[in-house]
Order: structure tokens, then sequence, then C-alpha cells
């Protein structure tokens, strides 16, 4: 019996010390783990809005004011001015206008009202009283504070005397909206469906970065190296690795994705430059996605650290950021397969198979990093540096939800 026990020890230790082995002979892929793997100082891209929104919370700081707790008092009803409450309900320059999520009477006859909110075309018959209606306007979440409707007057967007005119436009409205064409009714309006090739170069653009890629792949960097002295096949070699990505990266202390992955590795080997969202870095995320396309999503959710990641990635998924006080899950949870204006808003599974995808309405392709900041923007919020650890987060929660999702990259998205 001590004879078996000894052996089954012996056995153990003879397992214990080949994983040990096992665990130091794996190579770790080169990284260049100091410099930034983005440009520094950050500046938002040319054509983007230059505001300046620091005093708004971020997916890297919360510094909003906190939601009121009790709703502003009135001195009497309000008899503001209708006729500019009109004009301002459809003012598009101040956050995209009430028409963006509501149906408003015969403000309905703007082109593509939204239904992420409630049809407002008879709210005038609905009895509300005027302080209600300013105070929802002023700031709802006094009355709903997980609300999606911005908090127009708390967070500065319009003043107390323009809310008023609101409020007196919206108390004229007593009749079911009359639209233009069948397209205008949000609750008629089909679901977009996507039916471009998009592996057809001569339909998405997008195909034309594997070319690039692939010239890329074999130009020697200034360390005189290319990627094919180590990779000789590419096909071959990451035929599913983007589809595990993005990852945890323990000397990084953070989730690293493929376009950040491919500016340290290159960097760390043939010395190129590839900082992320320069053509370079694009096309190589691009074809290493589609070397991977078929391939179901399956990153790491057991590990400890990917655990702990996925967690803060959902919670700032639901954390309200910008001017506009708004969370990825407010437009993709709440508002989703709903219209706001004339833009699908989609479920988060199925927003992350297709990156990264070609945009036919800007004529360039974004990763996944690049429709993160543009969402921040949108929402009147500062967005971060792609490389920033908050994103990494966010890319791996997100690439959890869509587990299972086949690649298919490049996408083509308007």
């Amino acid at each position: 019996m001590r004879g078996r026990i000894l052996a089954l020890g012996v056995l153990a230790a003879t397992v214990t010390m080949t994983a040990g082995v096992y665990a130091q002979s794996k190579k770790e892929a080169p990284l260049e783990l100091k410099a930034d793997a983005s440009a520094r100082p950050w500046k938002r891209y040319n054509g983007w809005p230059a505001r300046d929104e620091s005093k708004f919370s971020t997916l890297g700081k919360v510094v909003s004011l906190p939601t009121p707790k009790t709703p502003r008092k009135l001195d009497g009803p309000i008899t503001g001015d209708a006729e500019k409450g009109a004009k301002l309900v459809a003012d598009r320059n101040r956050g995209g206008s009430c028409l963006a999520c509501h149906v408003m009477g015969q403000a309905g006859n703007a082109d593509l009202p939204g239904n992420v909110g409630p049809d407002l075309s008879e709210i005038g018959n609905a009895g509300r009283e005027d302080e209600w209606l300013f105070n929802y306007i002023y700031d709802a979440r006094v009355y709903n504070p997980e609300t999606v409707m911005p908090p127009w007057g708390g967070h500065g967007l319009f003043n107390d005397e323009e809310i008023k005119d609101m409020v007196a436009f919206l108390k004229t409205l007593k009749k079911p909206a009359v639209f233009k064409t069948a397209l205008d009714n949000p609750e008629k309006r089909p679901a977009p469906v996507e039916k471009r090739e998009n592996l057809d170069p001569m339909e998405n653009p997008g195909m034309w970065a594997v070319e690039k890629a692939q010239d890329l792949w074999k130009a020697n960097g200034p360390a005189g190296k290319s990627c094919q002295n180590c990779h000789t096949n590419a096909a071959t070699a990451f035929k599913t690795w983007a589809a595990s990505m993005p990852k945890w990266e323990p000397r990084l202390n953070k989730v690293v994705g493929v376009e950040e992955f491919v500016t340290r590795h290159a960097k760390a080997t043939t010395g190129a430059d590839w900082l992320m969202e320069t053509d370079e870095n694009r096309a190589m995320s691009v074809y290493l996605h589609f070397l991977a396309n078929g391939n179901p999503v399956r990153v790491d959710t057991t590990s400890a650290p990917a655990k702990a990641a996925i967690e803060r990635g959902k919670e700032l998924a639901n954390r309200k950021v910008g001017e506009l006080n708004f969370a990825c899950t407010d437009c993709h949870g709440k508002a989703a397969n709903h219209w706001i204006r004339g833009q699908w808003l989609g479920e988060p599974k199925g927003q992350y198979d297709h990156f990264p995808t070609w945009r036919t309405s800007l004529q360039a392709i974004w990763d996944i990093r690049q429709r993160f900041q543009w969402c921040q923007v949108n929402i009147r919020a500062d967005e971060l540096p792609p490389d920033a650890k908050e994103y990494g987060d966010l890319e791996l929660y997100l690439a959890s939800t869509n587990a299972g999702q086949k690649l298919s990259v490049p996408g083509i998205r308007h």
C-alpha cells in the first residue's frame, strides 16, 4: 500500500513538473510594453464635433451632477410661446431633437421621427400638470432615475424659458400625427436588413484592406524583418486566432484587442510603427479577422482576470455618460429594436462579429474601438484614446455577449 502511495506521488510530481516545463516553454508573443499604442496626446478626429464635455461623465470617470431628488416648483401655470416651442423640439443642433425619439403631432411632419419614447401627439389631452411637463423635460430622472430621456435642462442643453416654450407647445398637441409616407411612421417602418455581399470586393471596398495587408505582411520593417519571416503561412497560423480576441494580457495588466496587439507586436518584431486607427493597423486587423471568418466568437470568459474584466465592462455598458446621459444599454438594451430618427437600434448580439467594418456613409473602415469612440461623441461625451483600458473591458464584455456569432469581416454598414 505504501509503495502504491509513493508511486502515485511520483506520478503526480512528474505530471506537475511536466506541466510546469510546458508552461515555461510556451513562448509569449513579443510585445512593445512601454509605449502607448495610439497617438498621444489624443486628439478628436478631423470632422468630428470639437465640443468640450469634460464636466460630464465618461467611461473613464464619473463627474456628472447627481440625479435630482425632488421636482422643481413653479409659480403658477406656464405661459410660454408654443410657436417657439415647436421649433425647439425639432432643433437638431442640441442633441438630435425631441423627434429623434418621439412622434409629436404636427411636428410629426418631420422626416423619420423615432419611437424610443412614447408618441406625444395627443399629450395635450392627457391632463398632465404644467409642473410635471416642465420637470420631465428639465430632468426626467427626478421621476425615473433609469429613464433614457436626457436631462435637457439639468445638463444645460435648454434653459428654463426654452423649456416653458416647449411645454406650451406640448399642450397644443391633441390630434394623432399624420404622416406624409408610411416610412415616416416608426411603428410601420420595417427594420433594415443588410443584403449586400460583404466579402465581395465589388460591393465592399473594405475588402481592399485584405490586399493591402498581404503586401504589408511581406514588407520588411525598420528592424529588417517582416511578418512573413515568422508566420510563413498566415492562413494556417491565424485560422482561428481573431475569434479568440480580445484577451487579458498580464504583461500590460489590461485587455488587449486585435488592433492593439498588432501595434505592440509589430513594434517589438519588425519595428513597424502601426499605431491603432492608422490605415496600416486597420488593414492588418481586417486581414487577421478575415482569416478567421466563419469561426464563432469564443473569448476567454472563465479565467479570473477575464471574469473581472467582463464585470467591469458590464458596469461600463450600464454607466450613464455625456451631456445626453446615455448608457450603451439605453440604446442597445432598453431602446433596442426601435428607431432613433432613421437609425435602427440593434441588440448587443450582432454588434461585434462584423468589425472592422466598411462605413458606406463615411467611405472608411472603422474598427470596434472607433465605434465606441463615436458613440461617446454622439452622446456628447469626451471619448478615450483607442487603447484605453476601459475600452478593453467593454470590448471583452461585448465579445462575450456575442459568443457563438461567426466572424464575417470586413462588414459593411451605412
